[in-house]
């Protein structure tokens, strides 16, 4: 279990990862749509992909001439079960999750549009 941990909080440590999984929770998402907003290559988003797959939040699947993308959200058990067990922590709702990422998403886009 502590890799597990280890792969999950290290793929949520980035902020770029963070905010693909805030894009997939929407819906499953073409690789080519998802690293549109970003200003990076599609080969980078690619890596970024590939860390929160093998992290096991997101699955991977080819669709014809697209690889697409899926939220695995039952990943998130095991670290909210983990922090629990501090008592520190309320449990983690994934409702709140989700407003925090789309909140993180929104603020990165307007600090993208101030910058431009």
């Amino acid at each position: 279990m502590t890799a597990s941990l280890d792969s999950i909080f290290a793929a949520l440590a980035d902020p770029t990862r963070r905010a693909i999984l805030a894009m997939l929770l929407e819906d499953d998402m073409a690789v080519t749509d998802v690293a549109e907003p970003f200003a990076m290559s599609l080969a980078a988003i690619s890596k970024h992909l590939g860390v929160l797959e093998r992290a096991n939040l997101i699955a991977q699947e080819k669709r014809g001439r697209l690889k697409w993308c899926k939220l695995e959200p039952a990943a998130l058990k095991a670290p909210s079960v983990w922090m629990q067990s501090f008592g520190q922590f309320d449990p983690v709702n994934l409702d709140d999750f989700e407003r925090f990422l789309a909140a993180e998403i929104k603020l990165r886009s307007s600090d993208a549009a101030q910058e431009s």
